[in-house]
């Protein structure tokens, strides 16, 4: 009962409902429009939803009933945030104008929701500027998402973007360096420089980084593993790069 609670939290049902969400500017991460539905009723959706650059997709109606369950929703199904998305370049200039050399994590699809909380905790507890997630494909910030961040989703602000690659280029015009994680790479983490403005490359939980986004990265960097087991969960390998950079650093020296 307790995940169908959450889940029922995160959503909005019909027409009209989800029109007055768009038009007051709540957080919305998606729209989902039943195959077949009447133009009509999607036009006005799909053009607010276009205005806010949220990503809305064609989905079975079973879909929608499964996720609705006893709430009527006529074809329309949006799943809230929230809080709002910022710009990745504003993160930057944040940064900046702290006189910081920007640090920012870049989550490839990644999946569970607690594991976003927990990156999202460990940004904020290094003092990390902030994260940049893909639209499509990866969890939202979602209740679960800040359920599992223990407040930290408040204080880290939170991108997304169409296109990972691109971004990396446009972060790299920016001055930032992009490192990214994997477990062939000849480098530990621990003996890469990690100073300076910096772009964190973190995968998803089984599939790891995707072959583009890796391909954009300046360097890779591994975590030495003397286990059994050939990975750790993203979030607790976030957790070990963001402590090395914020020590390289001297973040963590007393005055």
């Amino acid at each position: 009962m307790e995940d169908k609670r959450k889940n029922e939290a995160d959503l909005i049902t019909g027409k009209n409902p989800v029109l007055e969400a768009l038009k007051a500017g709540r957080p919305i991460n998606k729209i989902m429009l039943a195959q077949g539905l009447n133009q009509a009723s999607m036009k006005e959706i799909s053009r607010l939803a276009k205005e806010r650059n949220i990503p809305y997709q064609l989905v079975e109606r079973k879909k929608l009933d499964s996720l609705a369950e006893k709430n009527t929703h006529q074809g329309i199904i949006a799943q809230t945030g929230v809080k709002e998305y910022v710009e990745w370049e504003d993160i930057i200039e944040n940064a900046l104008q702290k006189g910081e050399d920007p640090l920012l994590l870049v989550l490839d699809n990644l999946e569970d929701p607690r594991n976003l909380g927990a990156i999202l905790r460990t940004t904020d507890a290094v003092g990390a500027h902030g994260l940049i997630i893909p639209k499509h494909r990866s969890v939202p910030l979602t209740v679960g998402v800040a359920r599992s961040s223990a407040g930290a989703i408040e204080h880290v602000p939170v991108a997304r973007v169409t296109n990972l690659a691109t971004t990396l280029e446009r972060l790299k015009e920016k001055g930032c360096w992009i490192v990214g994680t994997d477990p062939q790479a000849e480098q530990n983490y621990f003996e890469a420089d990690l100073k300076g403005p910096l772009a964190v490359v973190l995968g998803s939980e089984g599939k790891g980084i995707g072959r583009l986004v890796k391909e954009k990265c300046d360097f890779l960097v591994s975590i030495p593993m003397l286990g059994h087991v050939n990975s750790l969960n993203v979030s607790v390998a976030g957790a070990l790069l963001l402590y090395e950079i914020t020590r390289q650093r001297g973040r963590f020296e007393k005055k």
